[in-house]
């Protein structure tokens, strides 16, 4: 009577665990942009300030691992990546890599979707993966 309920929440907890990275992450780890906000309209042709927000985490360099700590990846006008695999590099995944908590940011004029993802010293996300609500802004 209760199996189907049980194995659908079952499925559901263990979702981000099953394929996440090896590093753990604290339970209550909580990553955010902190600026631009949800449904900001931002200036075309210069760069702006994107703030990247996160609790009860340490931000690390990339290569160093120590516990509790990871650094910044930044999605732009993407999905989330694999979360067993390293995160990608390129225009759409940005790494801060040096543990920067901010980057300057150009776009072109039109919608763009903006989501933080953490990763480990080896830019593989954590277990469970520690990632913002990903935001809409405009350029105009």
């Amino acid at each position: 009577m209760y199996k189907p309920f049980v194995a659908a929440i079952a499925a559901l907890l263990l979702s981000d665990f099953a394929l996440a990275g090896s590093t753990p992450a604290p339970a209550n780890a909580y990553l955010y942009i902190g600026w631009p906000v949800d449904g900001q309209v931002m200036p075309a042709g210069k760069p702006f300030k994107v703030w990247f927000g996160l609790r009860n985490m340490g931000v690390a360099p990339k290569g160093v691992a120590f516990p509790n700590t990871g650094h910044h990846h930044l999605l732009i006008d993407t999905e989330l990546p694999a979360m067993d695999q390293e995160i990608p590099s390129d225009r759409n995944h940005l790494h801060f890599g040096a543990g920067e908590t901010e980057a300057m940011v150009e776009l072109a004029p039109g919608k763009h979707t903006l989501q933080l993802l953490m990763g480990d010293d080896k830019h593989v996300p954590h277990n469970p993966p520690v990632r913002s609500k990903k935001i809409t802004i405009t350029v105009r």
